[in-house]
């Protein structure tokens, strides 16, 4: 997390670094970033980077967690736009999020986020959907599906759903970046693994 500074700093210059360091993050992975570019680009001295973060690390994981908070707002919006449809809401936000990762620029921060994935990125770009993240906004999440349309009987089980749209969200995520699918070929992709979810795998 950022420090205290941080969020001390006027608007314009924080803004200055946060693009500084997303501009560093699209070119190249976390691993590869040099905290010299970002100085170089927020034009500030080396000393005060360490005054707002503990490291290059802590800077990637705000921006990733701003990036997750946005998509779980998005999903918010989108259960008030599909009228309840959990596999609309996320079907969109696969769209969305691929669609940026697509685009030129300081987009490809999510094309390096999921290029170069390991259990903890994983976690943090997943965790809009996690049991704890929905225990936040619970009584709003809940309160916008729609249950009649889910074959489900309780709140424990809407979980468990929601952690597997997750899961084939995020792979095909990964699937289509790593293999340069183009956006309808991804899409089309996901849609077919959305469906057998809905319409279930066994036959009754």
């Amino acid at each position: 997390m950022p420090k205290p500074t941080f969020y001390n700093l006027n608007e314009q210059k924080r803004e200055i670094l946060i693009e500084a360091a997303k501009k560093e993050f699209s070119r190249v992975s976390l691993y590869d970033a040099s905290i010299s570019n970002i100085l170089k680009s927020a034009g500030i001295p080396r000393g005060s980077f360490y005054q707002y973060f503990e490291d290059k690390e802590d800077a990637f994981f705000y921006l990733l967690n701003e990036h997750t908070q946005e998509r779980h707002e998005k999903f918010l919006t989108n259960l008030k736009t599909f009228n309840g449809d959990i596999f609309e809401a996320v079907t969109d936000i696969f769209h969305h999020t691929l669609q940026r990762s697509h685009s030129q620029g300081q987009n490809n921060f999510i094309k390096n986020v999921l290029l170069n994935m390991n259990y903890k990125i994983e976690k943090a770009f997943t965790k809009f959907l996690s049991k704890e993240e929905l225990n936040k906004r619970y009584d709003e999440v809940f309160d916008l599906v729609d249950w009649k349309s889910l074959n489900i009987s309780d709140e424990h089980q809407l979980y468990h759903v929601l952690q597997i749209l997750s899961a084939v969200t995020f792979h095909n995520l990964v699937h289509s970046i790593s293999n340069e699918l183009s956006i309808g070929e991804a899409v089309s992709k996901y849609k077919i693994e959305i469906d057998l979810l809905k319409t279930g795998l066994a036959n009754k």
